[in-house]
């Protein structure tokens, strides 16, 4: 009798874990940018966090490099349920929403500090427009300060006249055109072979973009100029989200808020990293001029007044309460 008892309990235990594994469920994560960078990094553990905290019954897997969806195909990815989550610039996708391109009004946020107060100002007004569009924003990260690189020495405005721009976003064309470049959009994945083959020969992001690209085998110039910090924002298809029981979507927000705040600690170390990398490979790593600056900024009123007249109501909102913090 206790032999016949043993094995049906071993028989019940077998039923239950395979129970578990056909609830168990896998989430392929799609990210744009090099596995080492910080991003990537980051999302990878928030990953583990939520593989961990539910036991196994919600399993994310990360992709980074662009190798599931490309940068500009994840946003819509996640969207029609291709995939349930992605990170993704939401910047690049301004052209939907001027709320999307908060985060890069040229010299309004110059600071990581002056950043986190923008994203909380305009936090609400982005989740509900993601919302709106069958997603369900987790967290946003921002990147170091914005620089400007090139393969020669440049002063002003001027000297960047006919240059290939590499842009990323209707901000960095617009940019690009009102100084006189010309704009090319290129994702991140394919910036070193655009530089390499001469389809870009300039372009403005963060240190860490041109540390994971190993920029300095193509340019030669990094000017510190602060214009803005972006940020990769982490969201989840909604009909993935409410397929998911309520244990489950608090483990997914408490590890949302525990990558928010890592990622921003990580961006804040990276920065210093990334442009000691930058030195080490080679390049010329300064602030710009006074006259250089002095054009970027008249360049920055025109865009921002552009942004204000194209986001209404609520761009306007938010700026304002931005600046009351």
């Amino acid at each position: 009798m206790n032999v016949i008892k043993t094995g049906l309990s071993v028989l019940a235990m077998a039923g239950l874990l395979a129970s578990s594994a056909a609830a168990a469920e896998r989430w392929d994560m799609p990210m744009a940018y090099a596995a080492t960078n910080y991003h990537s990094e980051n999302g990878a553990d928030f990953a583990a966090c939520v593989t961990a905290g539910s036991g196994g019954a919600l399993e994310i897997v990360t992709h980074p490099s662009g190798s599931l969806f490309k940068g500009n195909e994840i946003k819509r990815a996640v969207q029609t349920g291709q995939t349930p989550i992605g990170e993704r610039l939401l910047s690049a996708h301004q052209n939907e929403n001027p709320i999307f391109g908060v985060d890069s009004i040229p010299f309004l946020a110059t600071s990581f500090a002056d950043s986190e107060k923008l994203w909380k100002a305009a936090r609400p007004t982005v989740a509900k427009l993601l919302d709106e569009q069958n997603l369900v924003l987790l967290y946003s990260v921002p990147w170091p300060p914005q620089g400007l690189y090139f393969k020669k020495p440049v002063n002003g405005v001027a000297d960047m006249r006919g240059l290939k721009f590499r842009s990323y976003n209707s901000a960095t064309a617009r940019l690009a055109e009102l100084a006189g470049m010309l704009p090319v959009q290129i994702e991140a994945a394919e910036l070193s072979q655009a530089l390499a083959t001469g389809v870009a020969e300039s372009f403005i992001s963060s240190g860490a973009t041109g540390y994971d690209r190993k920029v300095w085998e193509h340019l030669t110039h990094f000017y510190e100029v602060d214009a803005w910090l972006p940020r990769n924002h982490i969201f989840v298809n909604k009909d993935a989200w409410n397929g998911l029981d309520g244990g489950t979507r608090d483990v997914l927000r408490g590890c949302a808020d525990e990558a928010a705040a890592n990622g921003l600690k990580r961006a804040v170390a990276y920065t210093a990293f990334t442009l000691n990398g930058l030195r080490e490979g080679g390049m010329q790593v300064v602030k710009a001029g006074d006259a250089l600056r002095a054009d970027l900024m008249k360049i920055g009123e025109t865009m921002t007044e552009e942004w204000l007249r194209q986001a209404g109501g609520d761009g306007k909102a938010i700026v304002d309460s931005f600046k009351s913090m």
